[in-house]
């Protein structure tokens, strides 16, 4: 067994809950109604995933070499 880690995106909705979506597993997206229990939910919803990929055979993504840079632009909306 070895330790993956993967980024993970967090978005306060309008209702005040926090969604979640994890961008290295297609589909891995859950929500919590706190940061915390979306934390939670997001590291429930990576292992479960991982755990199907690896059932079935397949290969489990990962964020090795990715790199991530946050880009600044303005715009007149």
């Amino acid at each position: 067994m070895r330790a993956l880690s993967y980024r993970v995106l967090f978005k306060k909705e309008p209702e005040g809950c926090y969604s979640v979506i994890v961008p290295a597993l297609p589909g891995c997206v859950t929500f919590g109604e706190t940061m915390d229990e979306a934390i939670e939910m997001a590291k429930e919803a990576i292992e479960a995933y991982v755990k199907s990929l690896v059932a079935r055979g397949e290969d489990v993504p990962t964020e090795e070499g990715t790199l991530e840079y946050t880009l600044t632009i303005q715009a007149h909306a």
